[in-house]
Parts: structure tokens; sequence; C-alpha cells
């Protein structure tokens, strides 16, 4: 079993005013992402988020790392599973769940071994992984994307048309605190999340995907009134802090994967900038 861990420290938005491209990348990008046979991990001290990926061809376990210092992973953890690949199974102590692609499977804190497979090593699932603090155990839940709730906004004219899928949220699945789904722009949209806005009390990491090649998002982040960007390629993620927006553009249409944990748990609580005031 292959598997690899980073950690990544907070940093305050003074600091982060100083930051060139180089270190804003190393600070907030995840750009390890979906390599095949391992599991790959990000561990954030932003509300102790981790954000990683297990893309397997042999059954892959997931194992504890060492920050959690715990006897294994989910012990005091609960972790959310999108599947952006071939149809693949997760086995969650001996409990199997097949995901196709989209597909969405919420595991409670509690369930000591997780061992992730694809049905075929030649079209590989690619889990993309989320994993939160908990503080008690919530039932097991899979979620398809045709069971998602679907939310349209935005539209053609201001190039932000696109269907959000609310998927490991309150009302559809019960977690501690963890919350995911994803977002897709329609053909001919570039925008999303604006309005930009923050949410003081939770942090978040989008992972984009579905940019066709040779195409790319800007990421915009950092504070209102002091904007920063990163450019990113398919199957990258960024880290958001609770004081940054997070917003992107990009250069075709994509879907990214919105992933966020913290002590607010109100998906629409949020305070929001207005375009114009953004610099």
């Amino acid at each position: 079993m292959f598997s690899f861990y980073q950690k990544r420290y907070a940093s305050s938005p003074q600091a982060v005013k100083h930051y060139d491209t180089d270190q804003l990348r190393a600070e907030f990008l995840i750009d390890n992402l979906m390599e095949l046979g391992k599991i790959n991990l990000t561990y954030s001290h932003y509300d102790r988020y981790i954000a990683g990926s297990a893309a397997p061809l042999n059954p892959l376990s997931l194992e504890t790392i060492d920050p959690l210092k715990s006897s294994y992973f989910l012990e005091r953890r609960e972790l959310g599973i999108i599947n952006v690949g071939g149809t693949g199974t997760v086995v969650a102590d001996g409990v199997s769940y097949v995901l196709g692609f989209k597909d969405s499977l919420y595991i409670g804190s509690g369930n000591k071994e997780v061992i992730f497979h694809s049905e075929d090593p030649y079209n590989p699932a690619l889990f993309y992984l989320n994993s939160a603090p908990a503080h008690t155990n919530h039932p097991n839940k899979k979620v398809s994307l045709a069971e998602a709730n679907k939310l349209q906004l935005g539209s053609m004219e201001t190039a932000n048309h696109r269907t959000v899928s609310q998927m490991i949220i309150g009302g559809i699945v019960t977690t501690c605190q963890l919350q995911m789904g994803m977002t897709e722009l329609k053909t001919g949209s570039v925008w999303n999340t604006m309005p930009a806005h923050v949410h003081d009390r939770r942090m978040e990491v989008y992972f984009y995907l579905d940019i066709p090649d040779n195409q790319a998002v800007c990421h915009f982040m950092g504070e209102p009134q002091e904007t920063r960007h990163i450019w990113m390629n398919n199957h990258q993620a960024v880290i958001s802090p609770p004081w940054s927006i997070h917003s992107g553009a990009g250069t075709s249409n994509y879907t990214f994967i919105w992933g966020m944990a913290g002590e607010n748990l109100d998906y629409a609580d949020m305070d929001v900038c207005n375009i114009t005031d953004l610099r």
C-alpha cells in the first residue's frame, strides 16, 4: 500500500499579502491528487481538515497518519468521498458501497477499516476524499449524483449559469461538521461563486475537475480588498481560509467539488462581497 501525507499550517491575512506566486502555491495549492496506486493526503491546520485522494489499481487501505495520533484513521474523524473516475467500491468495516461517476459516500467516525477498490484497473476509480474531526458517530450513507439536492444558480448573461448538487449536507446526510457537494458550470459559463463571499466560522477546499485539455481555471482568494489568484489545472485542489474569498473563472466551463467544515453548519450563512468592492 502506497500512501503519502503532507501538512499545511494556517496563514494570517496580513502574511498572505506579502506572498509571491511560489509561496501562495506552496501554502494553498494541493497538486498531487489522483496519483494511480496511491493514497495522498494533505492535513490542513484550518479546522484540522484533510483533503486527499485514493486512486486504486489494486485495493488501497486508508491508514492513520501521524498528525492524528490515533490507532485508526476514523477513530475521531468523519470522511466524505466523491468518485470522479471509473466505477469503484468502498468497503467500510465489511460493508461495500459501489460508487459510480460523481457518486458520494459519507463514512462516520468509528469505522476501523476503509478499503478502496476499482472495478476496472484500466478505468480506475478516482476517489476524492475530505475528512474533518468528529465528536460522535453518524451512520454511513451513499448519495448518488441523481439523489443530490439540485440548485440552479446564475445565468448565461453573467457567465455563471451553474448547477449546485448538495450531497453530504444537512437534510440529506447527518454529519458532525463535514459538508460536501459539487458545482457544474454550464457550457458558455466560466465564473463560480460570484458574487464572492466569506464565512468566517468555516474553512473550505475546492477541487477542480472536468477541465478540458489545454484549459485552466484562475482561482481567486484573499481578503475582499486584497485579493490574490492561483492558476489551477485538472484534479488540483486549493485550500480556502475562513477569512478568504473563494471564487474562480475558467478558460472553459468545468466542475468543482466543494468541501467545508467548522463551527458554522448553515450553508446559507455567509458574508457576500459586492463585486464592485473587490480589489
